[in-house]
């Protein structure tokens, strides 16, 4: 008898093992340029892998590999996934200068002000009309915003325009290198990883850059101001997608497609954009808790900026004007589509 309930129970055990091998059909690698520990993967990549794993019945695995672990630069990620190198990346736009050129609308300063489920909606009411071209070779899941970027200084204290002259200032993307050159201020291009030793050598002044990275990066000790403009008003943004490689998603079944759209949609971004809110929240505390100096303009200082960086949109149309891009058009329905949703 002892032999045979053994017997059952190996029996048991296997079969239950080969349920769940055959349930987990579809094991897919997530490739992003971010730690383990971060909240970006720790409060939005893996809730949503999450969720698709659930809502698939246990069909999919989403394996998620921080740190460039899977090899390659940051800037690579994109040409990883439409290669089919990883399944799936979570990415800067501005990394890749020029591949997304209609989506760089949005992180332009003003047009992104300071409501993050907003801009997120617009991206996706413009997307299908006005971007999806540029993302040939994937099919996004989604497309979002952070908190945006606000102004981080070693020692000087920021208030208006001119107090940025003559200082070096580390940038995100290339439009962010254009609201610091409208500034008065020298752009420096470098990795979110260096701008500590940046701090600390002298090699820049400050960095146009959220909140959100402040624990990560202990900039509270390194920083005495940060500054952002009238009612949470941001300088631009920086735009991120997670995108799947296109081969694969068509090698999907419809049921587990339906799994990623119906946790990508509008409610997801939504509850994203709560995320990041709460992300960059978290970050400016630490630095008040440590003694830092909150700026928050008044409405008319946040206006002399806006004064200041208007002329950056003008050129940002006129450069995409010229490669056949409607830069007003795409400039106007951004602001439109935010307006409208800041209502919601």
């Amino acid at each position: 008898m002892k032999t045979l309930k053994t017997l059952l129970v190996a029996a048991m055990a296997t079969t239950a093992l080969s349920a769940s091998a055959f349930a987990q059909e579809f094991t897919l690698k997530l490739h992003h340029f971010l730690g383990p520990k971060s909240p970006a993967q720790t409060q939005m990549l893996e809730p949503w892998a999450k969720s698709i794993e659930e809502a698939s019945g246990g069909k999919v695995k989403i394996e998620i590999y921080p740190s460039m672990s899977l090899g390659g630069a940051p800037p690579e990620l994109i040409s990883q996934v439409r290669d089919g190198v990883v399944d799936l990346i979570w990415t800067v736009n501005g990394y890749t200068p020029g591949l997304f050129p209609r989506t760089e609308v949005f992180e332009l300063p003003f047009i992104h002000t300071n409501d993050i489920k907003a801009t997120n909606l617009a991206i996706r009411a413009m997307f299908d009309e006005h971007l999806a071209e540029e993302y040939k070779g994937v099919k996004v899941m989604f497309l979002h915003s952070h908190a945006g970027q606000a102004i981080q200084m070693v020692k000087d204290e920021v208030r208006k325009p001119e107090d940025l002259a003559g200082k070096k200032m580390r940038i995100p993307t290339r439009t962010g290198a254009w609201v610091i050159e409208a500034l008065g201020a020298a752009p420096a291009a470098m990795p979110v990883p260096d701008i500590p030793q940046a701090f600390s050598k002298g090699v820049v002044d400050g960095a146009l850059i959220p909140w959100e990275i402040i624990p990560a990066l202990k900039l509270q000790d390194q920083t005495e101001y940060q500054v952002e403009g009238h009612d949470m008003t941001r300088f631009g943004t920086t735009i991120f997608q997670v995108s799947m490689n296109l081969d694969k998603w068509n090698s999907l079944p419809e049921d587990v497609q339906k799994a990623f759209v119906d946790n990508s949609n509008e409610e997801w971004l939504a509850k994203a954009a709560d995320i990041w809110r709460q992300i960059d929240d978290g970050g400016i505390k630490v630095a008040t808790d440590a003694g830092n100096t909150h700026i928050q303009l008044t409405e008319e200082e946040t206006q002399a900026f806006q004064t200041v960086l208007e002329p950056v949109v003008d050129r940002w149309v006129k450069e995409v004007d010229g490669k056949g891009i409607d830069g007003a058009t795409l400039v106007s329905k951004a602001r439109e589509l935010i307006s409208a949703n800041s209502a919601k």
